[in-house]
């Protein structure tokens, strides 16, 4: 395993980057900036009221597995990857009996 403080630091880097566009999309793009955003027209509607209703729940689930992506490639960097075979269905049954 590599470094634990540079594992967090690394980990708590990308959450602090992923909060920040989850706040400038959610905030800002629906509340500060919403005058200037319904400007402009998406399928029909305002693209701030767009944004706020419909975008923003498409922004969050892609900032989702963003995160899942950047994690298992984080944790094989440092040597903490989860693999399929570590815990099975059958080794826990066998262990039961």
């Amino acid at each position: 395993m590599g470094d634990p403080k540079q594992y967090w630091k690394e980990n708590v880097g990308l959450v602090v980057k992923l909060l920040s566009i989850w706040f400038i999309v959610s905030f800002g793009m629906g509340i500060l900036f919403i005058d200037y955003l319904n400007e402009f027209q998406f399928f029909g509607f305002p693209f701030g009221f767009w944004m706020a209703q419909q975008g923003s729940i498409y922004v969050f689930v892609a900032l989702i597995f963003f995160y899942v992506v950047k994690m298992n490639v984080l944790d094989k960097k440092f040597g903490v990857q989860e693999n399929d075979d570590d815990i099975s269905v059958n080794s826990v049954k066998k262990d039961k009996r």
